[in-house]
């Protein structure tokens, strides 16, 4: 049958072949973290997700454009920040909400988006 050194061979074989099963010299990037918690998207398909976003007194949001343009602009009122003008896709840009209060915005280039910060 097998002697003591064609087994040590076949071992020593099948420990080499397991081990080149790593995936050395992946490109693959690793997977985009998860966007922060605080976060309104201006999606492809014509809303802002999600429409009502409640934070507290002093945080910051962040809106993220995807591949189509899209703009924020508040309801004119005390407190709201500065408008997000412009044809942006493919970037983020945050905002601070330092006052309580109800903030309605809509998008000038998709008038049927609208959405809501909720600052308590």
């Amino acid at each position: 049958m097998f002697t003591l050194k064609t087994r040590l061979a076949f071992v020593t074989l099948a420990g080499a072949l397991l081990g080149c099963g790593g995936d050395y010299g992946s490109t693959a990037p690793p997977p985009p973290p998860p966007p922060p918690a605080q976060t309104v998207a201006a999606t492809d398909a014509i809303v802002f997700t999600p429409a009502t976003l409640t934070v507290a007194t002093g945080e910051t949001v962040t809106f993220t454009f995807g591949s189509i343009a899209h703009n924020v602009f508040f309801a004119a009122q005390s407190g709201a920040p500065a408008d997000i003008s412009d044809n942006n896709a493919n970037v983020s840009v945050a905002r601070a909400f330092a006052a309580p209060g109800n903030y309605a915005y809509t998008c000038h280039i998709h008038p049927s988006m609208h959405g809501t910060v909720v600052v308590q």
